[in-house]
């Protein structure tokens, strides 16, 4: 029941935000060559692999990796304001109705990203289904520290409610895990 309530407020979430997608996507292109998505390879629940779909806040040709990995010199300026909204992540919201991620979970990361893994599979976090906002996100962890945010992220599957997931969405709503942690 919780996975279909989470599809459908997806896909009203989709709805009423495709206005939205009218004005985001030709600022994307004025603002650099390419796509207005990007797709990319993350790992989901039971570490199958899905593709992941976001804005796109990153000039073509960026190397794939770990967002505290790459320079700041890499986003566009409207990538910026994207990032700094979190309106790029809007375009997950399509992951959550085909059911590849909830509205809330720990943060998929990438394949490349082998520590996170180790630790998150030692901790049993594949268990759940990854989530567009986290406990880890709120907290201001991100994946350059895998250990602890794995170790979250267990926190995290160990408490999950419905009430919690709405407490961690009203604190994303708030502005909680805005920060950006490109390198400078």
């Amino acid at each position: 029941m919780r996975n279909f309530l989470e599809r459908v407020a997806a896909g009203v979430g989709l709805l009423c935000l495709s206005p939205l997608f009218l004005v985001v996507a030709p600022l994307i292109r004025l603002s650099s060559p390419g796509p207005v998505l990007f797709a990319q390879t993350r790992v989901g629940r039971e570490r199958r692999p899905f593709t992941c779909y976001k804005f796109r806040t990153m000039y073509v040709g960026t190397r794939q990796a770990g967002t505290h990995e790459v320079t700041q010199a890499s986003v566009t300026r409207v990538g910026a304001f994207l990032r700094t909204t979190k309106i790029d992540e809007i375009p997950q919201l399509w992951n959550v109705v085909r059911g590849e991620m909830c509205l809330v979970g720990p943060r998929p990361c990438l394949p490349v990203q082998e520590e996170l893994i180790a630790e998150r599979e030692r901790r049993g976090v594949y268990s759940v289904t990854p989530g567009i906002t986290g406990l880890g996100q709120i907290r201001g962890i991100d994946m350059s520290d895998p250990v602890r945010l794995a170790e979250c992220d267990a926190e995290y599957v160990a408490r999950r409610s419905w009430q919690f997931d709405l407490k961690i969405l009203l604190w994303t709503l708030r502005g909680r895990g805005m920060e950006d942690r490109v390198s400078r």
